[in-house]
Formats: structure tokens, sequence, C-alpha cells
């Protein structure tokens, strides 16, 4: 009996990986999907077992844990990141004279590229129908630059870094507040029998840095798995006949390792915190709707 719901158990919350396919990828479409469980939806319970783990905040980065929610939430919230959260850019560009050899197409769709680092939370959208923009709905700037030749290039250079002045235009980012919004399942890796030897060095090269690790027992090598976030599941592993049975690779089903890069316009923190935002809204929204739909 405990051997069955350990199989219920492991299909209900792991995804696993095997040699030709991926095993355990579907949901749970509706409730009572796994004999003697109850997936009926319960408030307190995924209150209980939904939290955030922040793992490393730098100054445009912030890798944390979502863990306890389903995957259609995920990634929700992180096209929520990458298209919804508000941000500032260039809509009209007005070119008055164009003497480069950019065209006019061109440099406007560039200069939509630029984040502007302008807190969007400072503004109010524009009222329908409104044509002209006012100070608390947009931003006007003026485009002055000329290329011209360096005063200070020596007579014999042909280098254009040093003949020439304003000759290059800059790099840009994407038209969206973050440069890059990922998540992926928290990777498990279980040994599912004692690795020693020179076959715990074999596990070890199968893996990335600091996944598995050796340590000396009674004089031999033994093969523990130290920090499987790092692995990639490459499944390498399952390239050694004398390995693959003795290693079992999956992914936590829900617990999602997200990673937000901004463009340096708002701080990671400041872009998931309006991304929960616009996700409460839509959720509010929609409860309203369901509310008017029960009420006629």
């Amino acid at each position: 009996m405990a051997d069955g719901r350990e199989r219920i158990e492991l299909i209900r919350n792991r995804v696993v990986l095997k040699e030709f396919g991926v095993q355990n990828v579907h949901t749970t479409d509706f409730p009572g999907n796994y004999p003697g469980y109850d997936d009926t939806w319960d408030q307190r319970r995924f209150e209980q077992n939904f939290r955030i783990d922040i793992v490393r905040l730098e100054d445009d980065t912030l890798e944390f844990d979502m863990i306890g929610i389903d995957a259609a939430i995920a990634n929700a919230f992180r096209r929520i990141l990458l298209a919804e959260v508000p941000t500032m850019a260039v809509e009209k560009a007005f070119i008055y004279n164009n003497t480069s050899i950019v065209q006019d197409e061109i440099l406007a769709h560039r200069l939509g590229l630029i984040p502007i680092k302008a807190d969007p939370r400072l503004f109010e959208y524009r009222s329908t129908g409104d044509e002209e923009g006012t100070e608390i709905d947009t931003l006007q700037f003026h485009l002055k630059v000329k290329c011209t030749r360096n005063p200070k290039a020596l007579k014999d250079s042909s280098d254009p870094e040093e003949l020439y002045l304003n000759h290059k235009a800059k790099d840009h980012a994407k038209f969206s507040p973050v440069a890059t919004a990922s998540y992926r399942l928290l990777p498990e890796i279980t040994l599912l029998s004692p690795i020693e030897g020179e076959l715990a060095e074999k596990l070890k090269q199968c893996f990335s840095p600091g996944v598995i690790e050796i340590e000396m027992v009674n004089g031999r090598k033994v093969a523990n798995v130290v920090n499987s976030r790092l692995d990639t599941c490459s499944r390498e592993i399952f390239r050694h006949d004398d390995l693959k049975n003795l290693v079992r690779l999956g992914r936590v089903r829900d617990h999602y390792i997200f990673s937000v890069e901004s463009t340096g316009i708002l701080p990671p923190e400041v872009l998931v915190s309006e991304a929960l935002k616009v996700l409460i809204t839509k959720c509010r929204r929609f409860l309203n709707e369901l509310d008017t739909v029960q009420m006629d």
C-alpha cells in the first residue's frame, strides 16, 4: 500500500526525465484525479503551502523561487512581466532633418527601443481621444547630434574611431521593462542506491559542477547530491549503462525558479511587485465578472 501511495505521490508532484522521454507532464484537470487525494480548491491549504523565497538580488537581476502554484499561474506571471508592466518608451518620432545614412523609419524604430529611465508609476495613461500629450502622460525629447571630423585626429590616421565624432549608433534594449524574465522547474536528483569508487567519479562528471560531490566514507569514495539546483537536466547519465538505472532525474512540479533581469528603468524587485499588482487586478476583474453573471 505504501509503495502504491509513493508511486501516486511521484506522479502528482514530480516530472520524471527518462532516457527517451519525459513522464508525468500532465496536470490535475479535476478533483479526485488521483486515488486517495482530495485536490479540490482549499484556500487555507494554498496559503500554507505557497511561498516566495528570494535567492539572489543584485543591481538589475533578481532570482527567486515561487513554490506551491500551478504552471498556468507561473506562466501568466512571466507574461505579465514581459508585456503588461507599464514602462515609458518613444511612441511618436517627428523627424525634421535627417541627413544620415539611416532611413527615417529605421531611426524611429531604434528610438523606440531605447529604455527611458522614468518611473511609469508617476504618470497616467492618456485619456481615450486625446491627441495632444500633457505633462502627466507624456515625455518630450529633442535629438540633436551631428557627425563631424575630429580636429585632434592624426593626419595619417585611417581609423574611423579617431577620424570622426558621433559616427556610431548605441546599442539598444528591447521594448520591455525586463531584459529577460524566465522560469524553470527545480531539478531533483535521487540516487536509488549508493554509488561508490570510480563509479562515483564518473557520476560527478555527468552533471554540472557543484551538483555531485565526493566524500570519503570508511576509506571509500561515495557520491552525494549536494545542490541539484545547479543541474541543467542534460540527461548525460543515460549514456552510461552502469549508471542510468541508479539515478532518477526529475523536476518538482510546483517549484518554479524565476530569473528577472531589469533594463535599468526600475529595480527587478519593483518590477516583480508591479507584475503581482497587475495579476491581482486581473483576478479581481474576473471575480467581478463572475459575480455579474450570477446576479443576471
